[in-house]
């Protein structure tokens, strides 16, 4: 009787194991470690004799045992990439906000909800942003001292030109790019169509932040002259990294697995195994998004797909374009209301030291899709 209860458990745990295994795959294991992002927060840490952070928040099992092995070798940085993600989850709200699909998320481990289930548009750039997002986060926080395993960039030294030469505190986007590269890039598994594409739009979005550095300057000399400059490499503001995948969103390329016979690779992924649906486009550079599947509409709930629709969402009646009414509602109409808006105004600066206001109350008219 034992061995026949035993047996009925084992077959029970074989069935439920399959079952999850199909419910989530490896697709929504792709994105299992952004659930971090409503976790890691500085409560959930604890600094034991060696300075190493320890993990409490059992939460954080959303990590493969690879991540979790480079938290710990890294002391510090897991804190940078929660920031980058709180980072590139707001930078994807501000480029969409005004699109059917405005990047909604939730406060569950799904963070970004079934939309990650496709291999549409809005799924490369959530892919591109997360990655760019712990790469930048990352490098400024090597160059900030927050990360045990990392400083800044010293590597470029000595004369740089006639007048001005290396020096002070490069930002150090190779290791950001790296370890972006180790962390978010084993979580893919498989060697599908799909597979490809998300370790592309994650290069795609670690190549966006590199290729963005710029370089800065201090100026040195008499009286405030600048006879000599000491530079060092920047990196770009995350708002330009976001523009910048905004525009690969637009002309991002649809693409197919290389071999058409089968959908599954034999050997390491590289992004030349992808090529353009239509023969007559040119491949996709490493910097491209890519994409496999037309996205979802999201003009109307769809529990299936997880589109929230845009039925309440705020439309702009007087303009042409896709925040405008008659796009952004679909055709279904909208709603006219106005309110009152109290706001500080006419703020004036007393020496020293305090700032005086007046409150200015204004009618606004907002319109809502139907």
């Amino acid at each position: 009787m034992r061995s026949l209860a035993l047996l009925i458990g084992v077959k029970a745990a074989c069935i439920l194991l399959v079952s999850s295994l199909s419910g989530t795959g490896a697709v929504n294991n792709s994105g299992r470690w952004w659930g971090i992002v409503n976790v890691a927060s500085s409560s959930n840490l604890l600094t034991n004799s060696k300075n190493v952070q320890l993990v409490l928040d059992p939460s954080l099992a959303l990590l493969s045992r690879r991540q979790r092995r480079l938290i710990r070798q890294n002391p510090g940085i897991l804190h940078a990439i929660a920031a980058g993600l709180h980072t590139a989850i707001k930078e994807c709200k501000w480029q969409f906000r005004n699109r059917r699909w405005n990047c909604p998320t939730t406060h569950s481990p799904a963070v970004f909800g079934k939309i990650i289930n496709r291999g549409c548009r809005e799924t490369a750039f959530i892919f591109a942003i997360t990655s760019a997002g712990v790469t930048h986060a990352v490098a400024r926080s090597c160059s900030e001292g927050a990360i045990e395993s990392c400083t800044c960039d010293y590597r470029r030294r000595g004369p740089g030109g006639p007048d001005w030469h290396w020096g002070g505190c490069s930002d150090n986007v190779d290791f950001g790019r790296m370890f972006s590269r180790e962390f978010v890039d084993s979580s893919e598994r498989g060697r599908d169509l799909r597979y490809l594409t998300n370790l592309h739009n994650n290069e795609a979005g670690r190549m966006t932040v590199s290729s963005e550095m710029r370089q800065e300057c201090k100026c040195h000399g008499m009286s405030g002259s600048c006879t000599v400059r000491t530079c060092w490499m920047r990196l770009p503001s995350f708002r330009t990294v976001g523009d910048f995948l905004k525009d690969r969103f637009d002309g991002a390329s649809r693409v197919v697995y290389a071999n058409k016979g089968s959908n599954r690779a034999s050997h390491r992924a590289d992004p030349r195994h992808l090529e353009p649906e239509n023969s007559a486009h040119k491949p996709p550079s490493a910097m491209d998004l890519v994409y496999f599947e037309k996205s979802p509409n999201f003009c109307s709930y769809n529990g299936k797909t997880g589109t929230l629709g845009t039925s309440g969402r705020t439309c702009n009646s007087s303009s042409p374009g896709l925040d405008g009414c008659e796009l952004l509602c679909c055709g279904r109409g909208l709603k006219t209301r106005t309110e009152s808006v109290t706001e500080r105004c006419h703020c004036t600066f007393h020496w020293c030291c305090h700032v005086s206001c007046l409150n200015c109350t204004s009618t606004q008219t907002l319109h809502q899709c139907l």
